[in-house]
């Protein structure tokens, strides 16, 4: 890799209290697919559940863990402050009328010429919709949200940094991202992709934000291939950050590492993909073990709680 550069998010990690309504608010409001139900490798009574479009492709994918009785978090410096969503062009009236349908409080905001709702889930997530040209329809349609409609993945994030200035210089001297303007509390970086590749950060260092349910746990970044990977964690390390060894996530490998504006980076491989160890027409059907877990199956499987992806009432009106 001659130069190092991102194509953008490859997913994003939060912490939520309750399973079902996690389930019922991202796939059967916002419409996305559950594409895997496996469970947190490191605490393996609490789900790790994926949803991102038809194939979770890198540029989608939102996870989440739900801890029933976890405290709650306070949004702040350190952390992603506002997931973005990408909807197509010229459907922003019908997720208005979405998110009236359901009860979920919006407002409509703008930054950088462009027009946001936004809302939060039932955590607190800060979430917004902006439309946009770029990135793939979305081929999944679910619960009253036709393709032409749906979200196409990731517009970006706005990250909320301690030490934003050095938190902008690490986004366009290490990761490749491009400054391309600044507009109030806002400068905005963008990289290559074609989703998740709008980046803006709050110019004034901001108080650190408490982690708890509600927030976001850490962003992820790609990485086309295992070798670049590779490359990757020596010019991380080589650029002065501390990068963990490689870890088997099953369905990419990571590095982890904790940026000076303290918001903790991943960077994430592409492949191998979801579809490792389901067929794509049943991807989230089954809960999904790593190998050194299927001999606790039975026990783990009781001790999680049961969710399902359901059509949810508003739409059976």
């Amino acid at each position: 890799m001659t130069q190092h550069q991102t194509a953008g998010i490859h997913h994003i990690t939060a912490f939520v209290q309750n399973a079902q309504e996690t389930v019922d608010f991202y796939a059967g409001i916002l419409g996305l697919r559950m594409i895997k139900k496996t469970i947190n490798f490191d605490a393996p009574e609490v789900y790790h559940l994926y949803f991102g479009n038809e194939m979770g492709s890198p540029g989608t994918i939102i996870t989440f863990f739900p801890w029933a009785h976890s405290r709650k978090g306070r949004i702040g410096g350190g952390q992603v402050g506002i997931t973005t969503y990408a909807v197509p062009t010229g459907s922003l009236s019908f997720w208005e009328e979405r998110l009236n349908q359901f009860g979920v409080p919006f407002e409509k905001t703008s930054r950088f010429a462009e027009t946001y709702l936004q809302f939060e889930d039932l955590d607190g997530l800060k979430l917004e919709l902006v439309e946009r040209e770029s990135g793939a329809l979305s081929q999944w349609s679910f619960g009253g949200v036709p393709v032409e409609k749906a979200i196409k993945g990731f517009g970006g994030a706005v990250l909320y940094s301690t030490a934003p200035d050095k938190t902008a210089d690490l986004l366009q001297q290490v990761m490749g991202l491009t400054k391309v303007g600044q507009e109030g509390a806002y400068a905005r970086f963008i990289s290559f992709g074609d989703l998740g590749n709008v980046i803006d950060i709050n110019v004034t260092p901001m108080a650190y934000g408490v982690g708890g349910a509600g927030t976001v746990h850490h962003i992820a970044w790609r990485a086309k291939d295992d070798t670049e990977h590779a490359l990757w964690r020596t010019h991380v390390q080589n650029s002065g950050y501390q990068p963990t060894p490689i870890v088997d996530r099953q369905y990419f490998n990571a590095i982890y590492f904790r940026e000076e504006g303290g918001i903790l980076f991943e960077i994430a491989t592409d492949p191998p993909g979801f579809a490792r160890d389901e067929q794509p027409e049943a991807l989230g059907e089954k809960l999904m073990l790593p190998e050194w877990f299927e001999e606790n199956r039975a026990q783990i499987e009781r001790n999680l709680p049961p969710i399902e992806v359901r059509v949810l009432e508003a739409n059976q009106r």
